[in-house]
């Protein structure tokens, strides 16, 4: 096994008499894209920070960056760069002063030289006098991940991005491969399937728990899910249909089609052999990760409005 950048156990934290993360195990390498999916509100963001020393967790031990979560927290905060959800850099500062603002805070050494190599290895030279706040949405990422690159950490932490276009965020994602490539551990919060599917390890954790764990294909297999996709007429009164069958799991439209997900072939073949459902075609498919993510947040207990 490589180097382990994270290694934690029974991490758990609450607010009042929820408990948003649950006593869980995670172990992380060096170089590695991990991936954190689940649903809003399920715990994805808290653990995050607590395993990278920016919360203190109510239970559980273990060690990120070779530092303690609980003693050594400080020294960890030092070593990560955070990619917020939302764009937090001043808008009324150039790209230039943004940078060199940061590297100042953080004491870089070399500041001038620095913040000039960053602007180059970004591909922001060019536009290195543009004011922050007349960036699109995909300049604007890239400006956040120059400012976090700018002190050389070991650990990068993103947060989603909305408003970011498909060439923007893949070039976005080529850029986080090479500094994975590089030797960087990069933490990725996502609920979009593509991103995912460009980690190399995923955790699905649905309110506060750690249901599923390992690579794409890992995640799929373990789901153990049957697919098909249905065609035929007045498919919509077919979805509402098959979402009442026994051993049915999810129902979705893709397109012209749905996507059928089954606890098994006999399931399936059941359900179709209902006298309203027949005349329907289907016809099997690999289970995709989104099936999988759709199927787990339907199974997944919401702790939220049962807390007292």
């Amino acid at each position: 096994m490589s180097e382990l950048v994270i290694d934690v156990r029974g991490l758990t934290k609450s607010y009042g008499e929820r408990v948003v993360v649950d006593h869980v195990d995670m172990q992380v390498e060096r170089g590695r894209i991990y991936g954190f999916l689940g649903p809003n509100g399920s715990g994805k963001t808290t653990t995050i920070r607590m395993l990278c020393g920016l919360l203190t967790p109510d239970e559980g031990e273990g060690s990120c960056l070779g530092y303690d979560l609980r003693s050594q927290a400080r020294l960890i905060k030092r070593q990560v760069g955070y990619m917020t959800q939302k764009f937090g850099l001043y808008e009324d500062l150039s790209i230039e002063e943004n940078l060199d603002f940061v590297a100042r805070v953080y004491a870089v050494a070399r500041r001038r030289a620095r913040v000039g190599e960053t602007l180059d290895k970004l591909g922001l030279g060019s536009r290195r006098a543009q004011l922050a706040g007349a960036l699109s949405g995909g300049w604007k990422q890239r400006l956040a991940l120059a400012a976090c690159l700018i002190r050389d950490p070991k650990l990068l932490l993103d947060e989603p991005t909305a408003g970011v276009d498909p060439a923007a965020r893949r070039d976005f994602w080529d850029q986080i491969h090479a500094l994975a490539a590089a030797g960087m551990t990069v933490l990725v919060s996502t609920h979009y399937m593509d991103e995912a599917e460009r980690c190399h390890q995923l955790a699905y954790i649905a309110y506060g728990k750690l249901l599923a764990r390992g690579s794409v294909e890992q995640v799929v297999a373990g789901a153990d899910l049957r697919t098909w996709s249905v065609s035929g007429a007045d498919l919509m009164r077919a979805a509402a249909l098959l979402r009442q069958c026994a051993g049915i799991r999810t129902v979705a439209p893709f397109g012209a089609t749905l996507h059928v997900s089954a606890d098994n072939e006999q399931a399936m073949a059941a359900a179709l052999a209902q006298p309203a459902l027949q005349g329907l075609r289907a016809t099997p498919i690999p289970s995709s990760l989104e099936d999988v993510f759709i199927a787990l947040m339907q199974s997944a207990h919401d702790n939220y409005g049962h807390a007292p």
